[in-house]
């Protein structure tokens, strides 16, 4: 079977859910770019899996002026780039009934990191997936949440407000590329917890153990794989796959944007230029 893409750049692969696709999709057959802040990660990637089909560069998201140099420079170098995988995020916990508790600085970070990285991301590589996407179909695979369709964690309302944003983005601009006739196919998946850093007492301090919370991260990313060949443009793993089944309210949410952006769209026309 051929491999699902040709290449692929990882955003976030020095751990977790991140370095783990990677691995995967090298073991697939996909080549695979790795970035991460942490440039000792990425070097002990290369030194498992050689680089033979691997390259590694260094990139820290929040700092969104450098990301359009970084976007130039791996088109460049790659201009067989068929797949961007946004997996970076951040998760911190908040409790704003105590106001006084609250590092605002800490949560502007988090909302950086989890969705406006993701929308410079986005916005940088689409010129080359849309022009690549003449010949072949392109893909942007989004790794988002299931707290963004309900917010059930209460002790993190940043992710999942973060999460919710990235969700109602993508839900806009794969609708406009479609009408746009681009080759480009934007996917959403919505995993459960999974048994990453992302728990870890050193980010949550009020957690014990946290990285044993969730799903055992190699059967994630087995289902995370089988969800991506099956081609899905949004699909969860775990609980929230009955949100996403027919039935479900986010399938019923999907069909009323359907219909909704039809009527909305028809109502704005007359007053635009």
């Amino acid at each position: 079977m051929a491999p699902l893409y040709k290449k692929a750049l990882i955003i976030g692969a020095t751990s977790g859910i991140g370095e783990a696709l990677a691995a995967k999709l090298l073991r697939e057959g996909t080549s695979v770019i790795v970035t991460g802040r942490r440039q000792e990660r990425l070097d002990a990637f290369l030194s498992r899996h050689g680089d033979a089909n691997v390259s590694a560069v260094a990139l820290n998201i929040t700092k969104l002026s450098e990301i359009p140099s970084f976007a130039a420079s791996i088109v460049g170098d790659h201009p067989d780039l068929d797949c961007v995988v946004l997996n970076a995020g951040i998760q911190r916990a908040f409790n704003f009934a105590k106001p006084e508790t609250v590092d605002l600085g800490v949560f502007a970070e988090e909302l950086t990191t989890n969705y406006l990285s993701f929308v410079h991301l986005t916005t940088v590589f689409l010129p080359h997936l849309q022009t690549l996407g003449r010949e072949k179909e392109t893909h942007l695979v989004f790794l988002g949440a299931s707290l963004a369709l309900v917010p059930s964690l209460l002790r993190t309302p940043g992710y999942n407000a973060s999460k919710a944003a990235l969700h109602s983005w993508i839900t806009a601009v794969r609708q406009q590329l479609k009408e746009g006739g681009y080759n480009v196919r934007l996917v959403e998946v919505f995993p459960p917890a999974v048994q990453t850093e992302l728990h870890d007492t050193k980010h949550q301090p009020d957690m014990q153990n946290g990285g044993e919370l969730g799903m055992p991260l190699q059967l994630f990313i087995e289902r995370l794989y089988a969800g991506l060949e099956k081609g899905d443009e949004q699909f969860a793993i775990g609980p929230a796959e009955a949100w996403l089944a027919e039935g479900g309210f986010e399938a019923e949410r999907q069909r009323l944007f359907q219909q909704q952006h039809v009527v909305v769209t028809a109502s704005v026309q007359k007053f635009l230029k």
